[in-house]
């Protein structure tokens, strides 16, 4: 008996595409807490997350594919539950939210996709393998990037958040990433970019 294919709802992808849009419009809440008026979204947040997720994982030899995924689709509960700071999370069980959102997120995906997803997911949040280390590592490195960055644009409590993440990174190449951080000048990328000429 041949295996039948299973048939896709493209509709309910188009739900789910329209749903992980939601995080563009989801403010990333730590920052209110520092005085950051207008932060930047959950969205914002996993494309650079991604981005250094994708430099760990070639420096550490993980598996690209596997770390880009898991930064990516790592707050995607946000678009239901909205981002909550860490003060939040000392009254609230966000984790168990957490889950209970992404199992509902991924219910009407195609299973081939939805068994994807939620092995992804399960081995990120078992926190066992390479590349579930290196994707949080990752997700610590944008905040503290992003730390950096509003405290030198002049959120002095920002720098608070960057010494904090410190301590939770793992692998060899995220503590190197954050040593130069610490050194960094957040101008250095574009300054040489915008000489005047006559």
């Amino acid at each position: 008996m041949k295996n039948k294919k299973q048939k896709i709802e493209t509709g309910d992808i188009i739900n789910f595409l329209a749903e992980a849009g939601q995080l563009k419009r989801v403010k990333r809440s730590g920052w209110w807490v520092v005085g950051v008026k207008d932060a930047e979204s959950v969205a914002e947040h996993c494309f650079r997350c991604a981005v250094i997720g994708y430099m760990l994982a070639k420096m550490e030899k993980a598996d690209p594919y596997k770390v880009l995924f898991m930064t990516l689709f790592n707050d995607i509960h946000e678009a239901r539950i909205n981002d909550l700071h860490k003060i939040g999370h000392r009254y609230i069980d966000f984790k168990e939210a957490e889950k209970k959102v992404f199992d509902e997120q991924v219910k009407l995906l195609p299973l081939i996709i939805r068994a994807e997803f939620s092995a992804l997911r399960k081995e990120y949040d078992a926190q066992r393998t390479r590349e579930a280390v290196v994707a949080r590592d990752a997700d610590i490195l944008e905040c503290i990037l992003q730390a950096k960055e509003y405290h030198e644009f002049g959120y002095e409590q920002a720098g608070s958040f960057m010494r904090a993440g410190t301590k939770f990174l793992k692998t060899r190449s995220a503590r190197e990433l954050f040593k130069r951080m610490k050194r960094w000048d957040h101008k250095k990328w574009w300054i040489h970019l915008t000489k005047f000429e006559r």
